[in-house]
């Protein structure tokens, strides 16, 4: 049995980790504390992205539930994360499930856990899911009796539309009308993930990229939208024919954007335009939670305006908890994944779009433009990550040299450090963050500093630490 769960749930290579007999244990251990925590008659929620069988996978899960005596609301085509977590909510279900790997390679699939509240679960509750899971031993559980279609006949599992309901609920919450008069022109990149044929129900000029179901993602690869996966995603923006280009992953959480001219727009600049939104215009106020990879404009922007800012591991179940517990303006990770006190305690890559794009039109400003404010308010912030698949002695030699607190990395003196997750370390004006994948065989590298050029040397320069 090789089943671990990372910071979102737990993740497989297909027909190696992630086979029947694993999902029906975690199932199986996840039915079990839904009956031991939930209502009398508890629900769940289950959906399913475009990868390899995960609709086979969804309807697996679907019948061990209902064998455990839990009403599914089984999603009956293709949804994303948020949705899930928006009808978990909805439902008032004990938990929500997403077969997903989000945004990893197509030979992977997932397990994403939902809490009641509309977010990723609670880390305690994962850990209670994986107590009933050593529980259950190895020992692969008696597979249901009935068919999916008796299941449904005993309205024991109801497949329900995700999308619609999800609309008319975005209608409410985005001014859509001031973004179609604008006459903004989007161009979509789905990555062929969960995130296809939703805008385009709600603005009158949208071209979508690879918006069709291809579990092997073709050219994409890997479906996360960062720029060394979007290549024709940007070369598409570089014609001049689109005000905005949005790229959403694997189960449409995370946020990728693009301006006018083409230039890849990261999430940390995402995460400051959002936050100067909603506080600036929205007028919203309350605390700022962030995870410890996000950039520094965010603490420089709540001490100008003394918000109150949390600081989390990387992971955004960490950042959800602070945003059902407490009155959050804003709260996300580097990676795209952000969530507002406009919506539910969840990334929405859609939503958070949508926000975006009704930011330009009501600030009557370009994405360029809105960037452009950035450097001049707090001076220019160039930011990268990078992911280095290591052999397992590399990755021990690199944490260890880290957790000996070097005083130089390169030629940079370090002025502080951080081990909330993983080693962040500070140095003029910029700071290198090491982390170890919880999902993959890498490293990972992120960095931010006034230039790319010094970006760029401390990234190499945190690569060769032994």
């Amino acid at each position: 049995m090789n089943i671990v769960f990372g910071t979102d749930g737990w993740r497989g290579i297909i027909a190696r980790d992630f086979t029947y007999d694993n999902l029906s244990l975690v199932a199986t251990a996840t039915a079990i504390y839904i009956t031991r925590i939930g209502d009398k008659n508890p629900s769940a929620v289950i959906g399913y992205d475009t990868r390899f069988m995960s609709r086979e996978f969804a309807e697996e899960t679907a019948r061990v539930f209902a064998s455990h005596g839990i009403t599914v609301h089984l999603t009956q085509d293709i949804s994303s994360t948020p949705q899930v977590s928006f009808h978990t909510k909805q439902k008032g279900s004990v938990l929500g499930i997403v077969i997903t790997a989000s945004h990893n390679p197509p030979i992977y699939s997932g397990f994403k856990v939902k809490g009641r509240f509309g977010g990723p679960a609670y880390p305690e509750e994962i850990a209670e899911i994986e107590k009933e899971l050593e529980k259950l031993g190895g020992k692969i559980p008696k597979a249901p009796q009935k068919t999916l279609d008796e299941y449904i006949l005993e309205r024991m599992i109801r497949p329900f539309d995700a999308q619609e309901s999800y609309l008319r609920y975005i209608r409410k919450k985005i001014d859509l009308d001031l973004i179609n008069d604008s006459g903004y022109s989007v161009l979509l990149d789905a990555m062929y993930g969960a995130g296809q044929n939703i805008l385009p129900k709600v603005l009158n000029n949208v071209t979508e990229l690879h918006a069709e179901v291809n579990p092997t993602f073709g050219e994409v690869k890997h479906p996360e939208p960062i720029p060394h996966n979007l290549h024709e995603f940007l070369e598409h923006m570089k014609t001049g024919k689109f005000d905005i280009g949005i790229a959403t992953d694997g189960d449409a959480d995370r946020l990728g954007a693009a301006d006018n001219e083409g230039n890849f727009v990261d999430s940390q600049k995402l995460f400051m335009l959002l936050l100067k939104y909603v506080w600036e215009v929205k007028k919203k106020r309350g605390a700022v939670v962030k995870t410890v990879s996000v950039t520094s404009m965010i603490e420089k922007y709540c001490a100008k305006h003394s918000i109150p800012l949390h600081e989390t591991p990387v992971g955004f179940k960490y950042v959800a908890k602070f945003m059902n517990e407490e009155k959050i303006i804003v709260g996300g990770e580097e990676s795209g994944g952000l969530g507002t006190m406009l919506h539910i305690p969840e990334r929405d890559g859609i939503f958070n779009a949508l926000l975006l794009i009704e930011m330009m039109a009501t600030r009557k400003k370009s994405l360029r433009e809105l960037c452009d404010e950035l450097d001049e308010e707090f001076g220019p912030h160039r930011y990268m990550r990078k992911d280095v698949h290591v052999t397992a002695q590399k990755k021990k030699a690199i944490l260890a040299a880290c957790a000996k607190g070097p005083t130089k990395i390169g030629r940079f003196s370090v002025i502080g450090s951080n081990t909330r997750d993983g080693f962040k370390f500070f140095v003029d004006n910029g700071w290198l963050l090491i982390r170890a994948s919880g999902t993959e065989p890498l490293i990972r590298f992120y960095a931010e500093a006034e230039s790319m050029g010094k970006v760029n040397e401390l990234l190499e320069e945190g690569i060769k630490l032994h």
